[in-house]
């Protein structure tokens, strides 16, 4: 695979790796790693990027669910707010909090930030791990 075709590839799964769709980035991550070590930095980006924009479209779809309906489970998120998006990443947890942010209404350009923030530190630790 070349390297252009391994970023697309791995910006396919970060993407919809962070969505309410099942699946893991992480091992594109590490196979764009092994066969294209050079690639650390591009892959970083173009894997943080992608899921970012994964959690920013769970948290768009928050957005459009009635304000009239009870979510149960957020008094932390609100309590919180934005910067709780740091562990949108977390598996099975991440989606949610991201669904839950527009659904509170949390500012976009932090929930941006947060997310961003977070999906980085994670896939720079695996990064490390195999670079």
């Amino acid at each position: 695979m070349t390297e252009s075709t391994s970023l697309w590839a791995l910006f396919a799964s970060s993407f919809l790796a962070a969505t309410l769709l099942p699946g893991g980035s992480e091992v594109v991550l590490f196979g764009v790693l092994k066969v294209h070590p050079q690639q650390l930095w591009p892959a970083l980006a173009v894997a943080t990027v992608g899921n970012t924009l994964g959690g920013l479209s769970s948290y768009c779809i928050g957005r459009f669910i009635p304000q009239k309906k009870t979510l149960t489970g957020l008094n932390r998120v609100q309590r919180f707010g934005a910067p709780v998006l740091l562990l949108s990443w977390v598996p099975i947890v991440g989606d949610p909090l991201c669904l839950a942010a527009g659904w509170l209404r949390l500012n976009p350009w932090w929930s941006a930030l947060y997310m961003a923030l977070g999906k980085f530190a994670r896939y720079w630790l695996l990064a490390a791990a195999v670079v």
